[in-house]
């Protein structure tokens, strides 16, 4: 015994590499990684809403024309707007302000400007629904430009918001309260129901959707009326939103195991939901948030809830085309991968099972 303790005590500190190899059997690997992914995480979820969010900018405003905006006057008008917005104005030029309206709820243009009268007057129709902060930029811009300009310009809102919903923010967090839910309700799924099959797996998404999409149309519509819903079409929405999202955590999961978080985080809610054009219109998002929000699953969301609402019988079938994707994507991956998912039971525990 003696022996051993001098080789013992001569034997020093262990070697560097062991005494790392050892740091990471212990419960403080995980923990130190978890410290420094949800720091990085709390950086880049800043960074992305206020990037996009806090200083909302013009950057292209689709705008219908009618009249006699060729003339001087008109030409000087538009070019005056866009030095003031320090943006582009692309110019649609319609035959009449019945097509230009119908472009508006076609959702193709965001205002409708019509001059008259030699240039002396000009009516500039935004739309409230089609944008808020847009439609506000408009109102208080237009008027000065035509004021510098010898134009009198009359704003008029031809689709305003809904009473309940004067920012036009209420979509925006129904669909994100959709979102979210909806991959919680996975993980919740995957820590407190770990042995359901696959199958079983994609139902119980799809329930909980259901359930969870009718409580969120009703809570807004019936209990706040906040909005006023075409209930069937919007718990549609908000119930595919919900299994979208559920089964896109149910991919990465597979594919990625304890990880998954990592990836669902950064597509639905780091880039998905301020790249929306729910609080804050695409006119106005950084050029490439713009393009990319269309085709994640929170974007479509909006867009399909927002059509819905505000532009009935003008629904657009591309954002459940994205929302159908992104289902069907996620569901095929989960099912060709489903022997990585940790979960699931045992085809003997099954037998075992059934009566």
């Amino acid at each position: 015994m003696a022996h051993l303790s001098e080789n013992d005590a001569g034997a020093g500190p262990p070697p560097r590499g062991h005494r790392w190899a050892a740091f990471r059997q212990t419960p403080f690997w995980p923990a130190t990684v978890l410290m420094l992914i949800l720091a990085a995480a709390a950086g880049l979820f800043a960074g992305s809403y206020t990037y996009s969010m806090a200083n909302p900018t013009p950057r292209l405003i689709p705008t219908a024309v009618v009249g006699q905006y060729e003339q001087d006057r008109g030409r000087a008008f538009l070019a005056g707007l866009e030095k003031a917005l320090d943006t582009s104005v692309r110019v649609h030029p319609y035959r009449t302000r019945t097509a230009a309206h119908e472009a508006i709820e076609q959702q193709e243009v965001f205002a409708v400007f019509e001059l008259r009268d030699d240039g002396r007057n000009a009516v500039l129709d935004v739309s409230g629904a089609s944008g808020a902060s847009v439609a506000e930029l408009l109102t208080e811009t237009a008027p000065a430009v035509g004021e510098k300009l010898g134009v009198h310009v009359t704003v008029h809102d031809v689709n305003p918001l809904q009473e309940g919903d004067p920012r036009g923010l209420a979509i925006f967090y129904v669909s994100l309260a959709a979102v979210i839910i909806g991959f919680v309700g996975a993980i919740q799924l995957s820590v407190h129901a770990r042995s359901l099959t696959p199958v079983e797996r994609i139902l119980f998404t799809a329930a909980y959707a259901l359930l969870g999409g009718f409580a969120i149309a009703a809570t807004v519509d019936w209990l706040l009326g906040a909005l006023d819903l075409p209930f069937a079409e919007s718990w549609s929405i908000l119930a595919l939103t919900m299994f979208v999202s559920g089964m896109v955590f149910t991919m990465f999961n597979t594919l990625f195991g304890r990880w998954a978080m990592l990836p669902t985080w950064g597509l639905m809610v780091i880039i998905g939901n301020p790249s929306s054009g729910g609080a804050v219109s695409w006119p106005l998002l950084p050029s490439p948030l713009g393009l990319i929000g269309r085709w994640l699953p929170p974007g479509a969301s909006v867009n399909a809830q927002h059509t819905a609402v505000y532009f009935q019988g003008h629904q657009h079938v591309f954002p459940f085309l994205v929302l159908g994707g992104w289902a069907l994507l996620s569901c095929t991956v989960f099912w060709v991968w489903r022997h990585r998912h940790p979960g699931g039971r045992e085809k003997s525990a099954v037998t075992a099972e059934e009566p």
